[in-house]
């Protein structure tokens, strides 16, 4: 058997009841590691911590509201009671809006920064701290997008949300390394399935022909390129953005 990197780590997960947040925490849970998922569908979360009890895994789970800091501060006390504090926290919790210039309001565009943006700096901050108090050299991960470097139709507020998270990624990965914790992000490819940003047949079937290696994001894809940047392979890379999305950003094909 092929040793298993994270025996002992103890993992935070937000958005862990949707699409990648299933699949990164069953690819943590595969390597040993101890989970804490939060998101703010209470059955579907309910779900996806059942299915990995089932199999012998230990899973702490919480009900959060990532746009509420009160939520936030709850679910980083109740971490700090069972575990003190983290060694990796995944900021997988995010939105993806379709809204053009003239049918957005403040409050959409509100609503996308306060998921997409407000709540990994808020998450991060706070962990961070219970990291600093404890002496963990711990890891964060962002999630970015394609739409962070690629403009398109009705993408405006989620666009400049990514464009922020990489800015933010780059920024607390200089402000933490003093304390050896490392913050990187990821850039995903397109994978259907979300409830929350529901995309038609002929949206997943147009992605897959503008993906260089013509297919959509699977569940080895995006989450075992987090686990190498939170493993000890990647102790020397923070403030890195590594795109995972079949070559779509590089290029176009024709």
């Amino acid at each position: 058997m092929p040793e298993r990197r994270f025996v002992g780590k103890k993992v935070v997960i937000t958005g862990a009841a949707g699409v990648f947040g299933k699949w990164i925490a069953q690819a943590y849970a595969a390597e040993g590691a101890s989970l804490y998922l939060s998101d703010i569908r209470e059955d579907a979360l309910s779900n996806a911590v059942d299915e990995l009890t089932q199999k012998g895994v230990e899973v702490q789970w919480h009900v959060t509201n990532l746009v509420d800091e009160h939520s936030i501060n709850d679910l980083v006390q109740a971490v700090e009671q069972k575990w003190k504090s983290p060694d990796i926290v995944i900021n997988n919790a995010g939105i993806y809006p379709y809204r053009t210039l003239m049918n957005m309001t403040l409050q959409h565009w509100n609503e996308t920064m306060d998921l997409n943006l407000a709540a990994p700096f808020l998450v991060t901050q706070q962990f961070a701290n219970q990291m600093i108090a404890n002496g963990v050299e711990g890891s964060f991960i962002n999630i970015s997008s394609g739409a962070a470097s690629t403009a398109g139709v009705g993408m405006g507020n989620y666009s400049v949300s990514k464009v922020g998270i990489e800015m933010l990624t780059k920024t607390f990965a200089l402000e933490l390394s003093p304390y050896r914790i490392r913050v990187n992000a990821i850039v995903p490819g397109y994978a259907p399935g979300s409830e929350v940003s529901i995309m038609t047949q002929e949206h997943t079937e147009h992605m897959i022909q503008i993906t260089p290696l013509g297919r959509t994001s699977g569940p080895d894809d995006a989450p075992q390129a987090i686990l190498y940047l939170t493993s000890e392979q990647a102790s020397f890379i923070t403030g890195s953005i590594l795109t995972v999305d079949g070559g779509r950003t590089a290029g176009r094909l024709k």
